[in-house]
C-alpha cells in the first residue's frame, strides 16, 4: 500500500468515523455542562430558600411572629412553584436543542458519507 492510499484511507476514516464521533462527543459534553449548570443553579436556589426559611422560623417569638411566618410561607410556596416550572422549562429547552443539533449532525454525516461513497465508486 502506498502513502497516497494510506492517506486516503486515513482521510476517509476521519471524515466518516472520527470526525462525526468527535462532533457528537463535543455536542454531548456541551449539553451535559449546560444541564449540570442548570441543576446546580436550581439546587443552590432551593437551598438558599430552605436556609432562609429555617432562619425565619428561628425568629418566631410570639403569635404575631408565627402569623407573619405562615403568611410568608404562601409567598415562598408560590415563588418555589414558579421556580420549579421555570427550571423544568429550561431542561426541556436544553433537551430539545440537543435533539435538534444531534439530528442536524446526523444529517450532515449522512450527506458526507453519501458523497464519500459516490466519490469512491467513481
Amino acid at each position: 500500500m502506498s502513502n497516497a492510499n494510506i492517506d486516503q484511507a486515513t482521510q476517509q476514516f476521519e471524515s466518516m468515523f472520527f470526525g462525526p464521533a468527535r462532533a457528537y462527543a463535543a455536542l454531548s459534553i456541551d449539553y451535559a455542562e449546560k444541564l449540570l449548570n442548570t441543576q446546580y443553579e436550581a439546587v443552590k436556589a432551593y437551598s438558599d430558600v430552605s436556609m432562609s426559611q429555617a432562619r425565619a422560623m428561628l425568629d418566631i417569638k410570639d403569635a404575631e411572629g408565627l402569623r407573619t411566618y405562615v403568611e410568608g410561607q404562601q409567598k415562598v410556596a408560590k415563588e418555589l412553584s414558579e421556580r420549579v416550572k421555570g427550571d423544568a422549562e429550561k431542561v426541556v429547552a436544553l433537551n430539545q436543542d440537543f435533539v435538534q443539533k444531534g439530528q442536524k449532525l446526523a444529517e450532515e454525516n449522512i450527506q458526507t458519507a453519501s458523497k464519500a461513497a459516490s466519490k469512491a465508486a467513481k
